[in-house]
């Protein structure tokens, strides 16, 4: 090897292996290569023989390099000329006058009459992919370009395979980042939640999860703020086939629109400023398992007309890529806003609500389940004993239990979990009184229908006797019965000792007194 040949070799080479970012070190050799070899630009591609196409990964110019992730077809012709011993580089004197080239052509790497000079990449005499120099205007190259390019092939396929293992580095240690986020969200979720009121309250909610859990069919959950329906969301992946698959979930209000597409479908690397690295979006990560889209009602058009297509076509496109990817995901959607009028207000597209409204499961406010309010209680004090580290185990003050059950909590299941965490700070882990809820509880049943008299105005009433009337009124018509199934505490909706707690309170007599002074029949 001549003196000017080594000088091209070492100098070509330190600029080729500078980088372990493909458009880095495509954009360097080509600023020194291009004194020696005439050329606009050069295309780095990657090979995939099983396919037979080609994987443009990035390109450069004096502007500088760039990634592309374009799919190139390689034609029968190419693909036997590729596979052909000695076959190094190849000379393209005008891409319309040479089938194989025309591919390039279309996917507008290079226009009509360019020239084309590409150098065959080879590691372990296995072809991983090619370099190409382009040229305007036909008949660029001569054999002498291609001589000298054909020294810079192992320094090339070398940076090529580093590359490409870099990249599936960075790749792996993303997903495992995400999978230890997962495993860690699914160990609290199995370590701290639990469906209080299954049996009672939510027993027709979970009647429903159980018959769609099985199904791959969309589901609509609706209901007020703070009444669980991820926790139902959850309950239904767990009860799935998808159950080992991953549950992501998307705050569809949380997102700027700006980032929207980028967070369900993810990216490619240089899609846009700031993105350094591939992406992969909540869509892509949730292959296999379930996706649920938490308050799908705050979806921006935009993303409403991709998310029909995911849920028509299965796949999804990242920002900055040019192939769909398909993706085996269930959808689970949940919302507090009336979908119907926002469909009629032409706020929400009505394809994309019949698409997500298969099976639609209605959570109930808190105040339509007060009997689960004692379970949901001990629960969260359980919870939050363990979170806050309070040790002891605290009892509740006379009376606490009738005052939350008095409350109407507007901000339902999630309101009462933040009252009973305040109260444990408050009282120190000792017992609980619940004296401090936004409201007092004679203002909330106030404005109750349920404690309405038959004879008067409620808010005319103290609340006691508001109460007294209306527990009496019940009584009548079960016979003064308080326990047992349509007994007067399953009217009420509360737990039979805590009714016979309030009635001693109000001076109300059951069981033997009431007998002895009644002709109704025993408790």
């Amino acid at each position: 090897m001549r003196t000017a040949e080594k000088d091209f070799f070492r100098e070509g080479t330190l600029r080729i292996l500078s980088s372990l970012d493909v458009e880095a070190f495509l954009w360097k050799s080509f600023m020194y290569i291009r004194n020696y070899i005439p050329a606009d630009h050069v295309v780095l591609t990657h090979y995939y023989p099983e396919e037979r196409k080609h994987l443009a990964l990035a390109t450069a110019s004096v502007r500088g390099g760039s990634l592309l992730n374009v799919s190139i077809i390689v034609p029968e012709q190419a693909h036997t000329l590729l596979g052909r011993p000695g076959i190094q580089t190849q000379i393209i004197e005008r891409a319309d006058e040479f089938p194989p080239a025309q591919t390039w052509v279309s996917k507008g790497l290079m226009e009509k009459d360019d020239s084309l000079l590409t150098l065959r990449l080879d590691v372990d005499e296995k072809i991983i992919g090619s370099v190409g120099f382009v040229a305007r205007g036909g008949k660029r190259f001569t054999q002498e370009h291609a001589r000298l390019l054909t020294l810079l092939k192992e320094p090339f396929a070398i940076a090529l395979s580093n590359s490409l293992r870099y990249r599936e580095l960075l790749e792996l240690k993303e997903l495992l980042a995400e999978d230890n986020l997962f495993l860690h969200n699914e160990l609290r979720q199995m370590a701290g939640e639990e469906i209080v009121g299954a049996d009672f309250g939510l027993k027709g909610v979970m009647e429903m999860v159980r018959q769609v859990a099985p199904l791959p069919s969309p589901v609509l959950i609706s209901g007020e703020t703070g009444t669980g329906k991820e926790v139902i969301a959850r309950a239904i992946h767990k009860l799935s086939l998808r159950r080992h698959g991953p549950f992501i979930t998307v705050n569809c209000g949380a997102i700027p629109v700006t980032l929207m597409d980028s967070e369900l479908f993810g990216h490619e690397k240089g899609a846009f400023t700031g993105a350094l690295a591939r992406k992969r979006g909540r869509f892509e990560r949730a292959n296999g398992g379930t996706v649920f889209l938490d308050e799908v009602g705050e979806l921006q058009p935009e993303a409403q007309v991709r998310l029909l297509r995911v849920l028509q076509e299965k796949e999804i496109e990242r920002v900055g890529g040019t192939e769909a990817i398909k993706v085996d995901i269930r959808v689970i959607a949940a919302t507090h806003r009336d979908l119907k009028a926002m469909v009629a207000g032409e706020t929400f597209r009505e394809d994309l609500y019949f698409r997500l409204n298969v099976f639609p499961i209605e959570m109930p406010p808190l105040r339509d389940r007060r009997g689960d309010i004692p379970a949901l209680v001990h629960s969260f004090i359980r919870k939050k004993l363990q979170q806050i580290g309070l040790r002891g185990k605290p009892s509740l003050e006379p009376g606490a239990l009738e005052t939350l059950m008095a409350y109407n909590w507007p901000g339902n299941v999630r309101e009462l979990e933040n009252a009973v965490e305040k109260a444990l700070i408050l009282t120190k882990g000792k017992s609980i009184a619940f004296e401090s809820l936004d409201g007092t509880a004679a203002d909330q049943a106030a404005i109750q229908p349920a404690l309405s008299s038959p004879s008067g105005s409620a808010d005319t009433l103290p609340l006691d006797e508001a109460a007294s009337r209306h527990i009496r009124h019940v009584l009548s018509l079960t016979s003064g019965r308080v326990g047992g199934k349509k007994g007067a505490a399953d009217l009420l909706q509360i737990n039979p000792s805590t009714l016979r707690k309030k009635m001693r309170k109000l001076g109300i007599p059951f069981g033997r007194r009431k007998a002895s002074t009644s002709n109704n029949a025993p408790v």
